[in-house]
């Protein structure tokens, strides 16, 4: 009989919530563990993360949307990768106008080393999902994760009054 016979939906629902609340805290908790290892705000260390998943490079523009930063923050964001080694601007070579923000692979090297034991014991845990559950897990994720953004980008409207 499955732990989760006779609940409602939502007292399920519910119970999801606490669970994704529960998570994040916990995640933003290890970026400030993790961030202070290297002498980094966990903002700094998120936004690292967020260019490599844009492919190791972005615009500052792009990742002012990304962070949700106003450009000026954005800017003294990328003086502070760019001044701690981790990343170099380098001009866009479709608008002389804008910069591109590059990573520096080498530079990583440490973060990426205290994240690979974490990353491991994830990938273990999540291997031992069925390819239905894991595809039901990522579309999770990823609606939530767009709901999330659409809701802080209602928020930011409001409080910038338009």
């Amino acid at each position: 009989m499955s732990k989760h016979a006779g609940k409602s939906t939502k007292e399920l629902v519910d119970r999801v919530g606490v669970a994704v609340r529960r998570m994040g805290a916990q995640t933003v908790l290890a970026s400030d563990v993790i961030a202070g290892l290297f002498g980094l705000h966990k903002t700094d260390l998120e936004s690292l993360d967020l260019i490599h998943l844009h492919g190791g490079a972005c615009s500052a523009g792009e990742l002012s949307k990304a962070t949700g930063l106003s450009s000026g923050s954005t800017t003294a964001l990328i003086d502070r990768l760019v001044n701690a080694g981790y990343a170099v601007r380098e001009a866009d070579p479709n608008d002389r106008r804008r910069q591109i923000v590059r990573l520096l692979d080498e530079a990583l090297a440490p973060i990426r080393a205290v994240y690979a034991p974490i990353q491991a014991e994830m990938y273990k845990l999540w291997s031992g999902y069925s390819p239905r559950d894991l595809a039901l897990i990522e579309e999770f994720i990823t609606r939530s994760t767009q709901v999330h953004t659409a809701c802080l980008d209602r928020i930011k409207k409001y409080r910038s009054g338009t």
